[in-house]
């Protein structure tokens, strides 16, 4: 997968999750929970959808590492096969 197709992964999950989200408004290197208004659950949702669609399980002691929509496309890049 591409980086572009990781980012579309992102962008399904999050108009799944809260429709309400501009993805053009969100600042790609600060919290993405902070940026997108997620709760705990809408993140845990957001994971568990990236997960669906590409296959690749964020671990709990991983979620420092996704913090920023950038985190999240570099780790999913890093731990696509």
């Amino acid at each position: 997968m591409t980086t572009q197709n990781f980012a579309a992964c992102i962008a399904t999950a999050l108009r799944r999750i809260a429709p309400e989200i501009d993805l053009q408004d969100i600042a790609q290197d600060e919290d993405l929970r902070e940026e997108c208004e997620l709760d705990s659950m809408d993140f845990l949702n957001l994971l568990a959808d990236l997960k669906k669609q590409t296959g690749i399980s964020i671990p709990e002691s991983d979620y420092p590492q996704v913090r920023s929509y950038n985190q999240l496309i570099s780790y999913l890049q890093d731990h696509h096969q």
